[in-house]
């Protein structure tokens, strides 16, 4: 019989094809890390929203939302990015932590924000603003939240702590509150410590916020927390905040692109609210959260897929 092939050209060609597919697959996966590592970690990207949460007859606030620098000092492209973010003229700065990324990376740092000097400012710290980073299998994020890595070396947070209060002005809110006056509107503001290293100290909110309550009711109020787990943003709820910002996540820093969920979020969130504005919902109460993707990475995982870095600036409006 003639037309049929035999069972030998079958096998080959099925061979061939095996080969064939898992070629496009290699190539498809080289592709995707060169576009991760070379140009995607390089595409830094300005988030903008809108929130109509300000008292009636209040004028605007400009918001701008930094997070997970992760900076080292030959980090220039970055630098240079961050710097420009001062021309937008926020009227408030909040810095929800991990700006370093070595042991060197303050010099870096100094220069990104030194033209947010004099800019009203709060801050919380990362576990990255005490330790430097330390290499980790990525897989490993996919069982759940990473754990302290006991090799990782500390890091000078007090001279970072004192660029950023005495040189910028900028006030630190670990476990603590402040307020401030901003464009003439009263901002009250508090925050924690890291709460992936459980670092955070909700309780010790409590009096600081009855005491910004007995002081008279404020324009805004702001809940700021590195790592956004549910405990946190819970209790930033019960304190009355008015809008919640966090960073820590990276957006997963490799996604799916266009999927509205990232594949892992290193803390508790739920994954589709691991990047970016959305609705925080606690005991009848709601407060919009945005969780920043950050800037950065780790040096030791420099790569973004489907997850460009980012800074946000929230234009904060009256309520209509």
């Amino acid at each position: 019989m003639t037309g049929i092939p035999s069972r030998s050209a079958l096998t080959a060609a099925a061979a061939v094809g095996a080969i064939g597919v898992g070629a496009a697959v290699g190539a498809i996966g080289v592709g995707a890390a060169v576009w991760g590592i070379g140009v995607e970690r390089y595409l830094f990207t300005l988030r903008e929203h809108t929130l109509p949460i300000l008292p009636a007859g209040a004028r605007q606030l400009r918001v701008l939302h930094l997070s997970d620098a992760h900076m080292a000092p030959w980090q220039h492209r970055k630098q240079e990015w961050i710097a420009r973010l001062a021309e937008l003229e926020p009227d408030l700065v909040v810095n929800t932590g991990d700006n370093l990324g070595h042991a060197e990376g303050l010099a870096g740092i100094r220069h990104a924000f030194a033209g947010l000097r004099g800019v009203p400012g709060v801050y919380v710290h990362g576990s990255n603003d005490l330790y430097a980073p330390s290499p980790r299998n990525p897989l490993r994020y996919f069982t759940g939240p990473s754990k302290a890595h006991r090799s990782a070396g500390s890091l000078d947070t007090g001279a970072l702590d004192r660029f950023l209060t005495d040189e910028l002005g900028w006030h630190a809110l670990d476990n603590t509150a402040t307020t401030l006056e901003v464009a003439g509107l009263r901002v009250d503001a508090f925050g924690v410590n890291d709460a992936h290293r459980r670092w955070d100290d909700t309780a010790a909110l409590i009096p600081k916020r009855a005491e910004q309550r007995a002081a008279g009711g404020a324009d805004l109020v702001l809940g700021v927390t590195h790592a956004p787990y549910r405990r946190v943003l819970d209790a930033f709820v019960d304190l009355d905040a008015d809008l919640l910002l966090a960073g820590h996540t990276h957006g997963g820093q490799v996604r799916i692109p266009f999927s509205p969920s990232a594949l892992v979020a290193n803390c508790d969130i739920p994954l589709d609210q691991a990047r970016g504005l959305s609705t925080w919902t606690h005991g009848g109460r709601r407060a919009p959260l945005n969780v920043s993707a950050g800037i950065g990475h780790s040096i030791f995982a420099p790569v973004r897929f489907g997850c460009r870095p980012e800074a946000s600036l929230l234009t904060l409006v009256p309520v209509a």
